[in-house]
C-alpha cells in the first residue's frame, strides 16, 4: 500500500488527492509517507505550500516502485489464470510488420491446440524486439531480419514484401510497374518511429545513393503513415500484405519496388540455449512451414 500511495503522491503532487486515490485518511497517509522515509532512510518528497515534489531518491522510488506494481499485477493475473486453468504464460515480443500481417491467426490456432497456455503479446519495432528478447524479457520473439542477433537462435517465420504507397494522383502512380527505391528521393517521406527495419533499409539505400532521405513525420503504426499519405504530406514504404487493405479503403495508389531489399525475412528467435519445452513448442508452432519439412526430412 504505502509503494502505491508514494506513487500516487508523485503523480498527482497531492498527497490529499493520493489519499483519497488510495481510501485513506490524509492523516494516515502522511503518517505511511513518513514511516517510508525514515526506513529508507531518504526523503522522498519535498514539501511546499502547493504540494509534494520529488526528490531525487523519490524519483528512483517512484521508478522501481512502478515496476513493482506491474510486476504484482501481473502475479495477481497470472494466479487467477492458473485457478481458471492456464497452466502458464509465454512472453511473445513481436514487430509491427509480424503482427499485422501474419500472428493473429497462428496465434488464435496455438489458443486451441493449447488451451492451458496464454501468449502474452507485446508489440515493438524489430530493434527493441530484439533487445527485449536478449534482455530476458521476452521467452520469444519475432521480427524482421536486421537487427544484431548476438546470443539467439533464429529460424525463418515468413517472408513479405515492401512496396511504395503514394495518393492516387501522385506522379508515381501512373503505372504498376517497380520503380527503383533512387528515383523516389526527391519526396518526401513518412515512416515509422526509429528502429523500424524498414526505416533502416530506407536510410542505407538513400546512403547508397548518395541522397538525403527527406523525412518528414515518423508514426507509430501502418495505419497512421497511410493517413498521412492520403493526406498528401508525403509517399511511404510499408509491407504490402499490411497495407494494401489500409490504402484500398483510404484510394491510394501503390507500386512495387525494383530494389532487392524490398523483399524481406521475418525471423523466430529465442535466446541462445534455452531448453524450455513450452517455448520450443511454439516457436516450432511459429517456424514457417517448409522448414519445418525440411527438419522432418533431414532427421528421417
Amino acid at each position: 500500500m504505502s509503494i502505491r500511495l508514494t506513487v500516487a503522491c508523485a503523480q498527482t503532487g497531492s498527497l490529499t488527492a493520493a489519499a483519497r486515490d488510495s481510501h485513506l485518511a490524509l492523516a494516515a497517509a502522511s503518517r505511511r509517507i513518513r514511516e517510508l522515509e525514515g526506513a529508507l532512510g531518504d526523503a522522498l518528497f519535498e514539501r511546499h505550500a502547493r504540494g509534494l515534489l520529488p526528490t531525487a531518491a523519490g524519483r528512483v522510488f517512484v521508478k522501481h516502485g512502478l515496476t513493482l506494481l506491474q510486476t504484482m499485477e501481473q502475479l495477481g493475473a497470472e494466479l487467477a489464470d492458473l485457478r481458471q486453468g492456464i497452466a502458464r504464460h509465454i512472453r511473445l515480443c513481436a514487430s509491427s510488420a509480424a503482427i499485422s500481417q501474419f500472428l493473429p491467426p497462428l496465434l488464435a490456432r496455438y489458443g486451441q491446440l493449447h488451451p492451458q497456455v496464454r501468449i502474452d503479446l507485446e508489440e515493438q519495432v524489430s530493434e527493441a524486439v530484439a533487445a527485449t528478447l536478449r534482455e530476458g524479457r521476452a521467452d520469444a520473439a519475432v521480427f524482421v531480419e536486421g537487427p544484431d542477433t548476438a546470443g539467439l537462435a533464429t529460424q525463418l517465420f515468413r517472408k513479405d514484401e515492401l512496396v511504395l504507397v503514394l495518393p492516387a494522383k501522385h506522379r508515381l502512380a501512373t503505372t504498376k510497374e517497380p520503380v527503383a527505391f533512387a528515383d523516389t528521393l526527391d519526396e518526401e517521406w513518412i515512416s515509422l518511429t526509429a528502429g523500424a527495419a524498414m526505416l533502416q533499409k530506407q536510410q542505407q539505400a538513400a546512403l547508397a545513393a548518395n541522397r538525403p532521405l527527406k523525412l518528414r513525420m515518423q508514426v507509430r503504426s501502418f495505419d497512421a503513415v497511410c493517413h498521412m499519405v492520403a493526406s498528401g504530406l508525403g509517399i511511404a514504404v510499408l509491407p504490402k500484405g499490411a497495407s494494401l487493405p489500409i490504402a484500398k479503403s483510404m484510394k491510394l495508389a501503390w507500386r512495387p519496388l525494383a530494389d532487392t531489399w524490398a523483399q524481406r525475412r521475418l525471423l523466430v528467435a529465442t535466446a541462445a540455449g534455452q531448453s524450455d519445452a513450452g517455448i520450443a513448442s511454439l516457436v516450432d508452432f511459429l517456424v514457417e512451414p517448409s522448414q519445418n519439412a525440411k527438419a522432418k526430412r533431414r532427421n528421417k
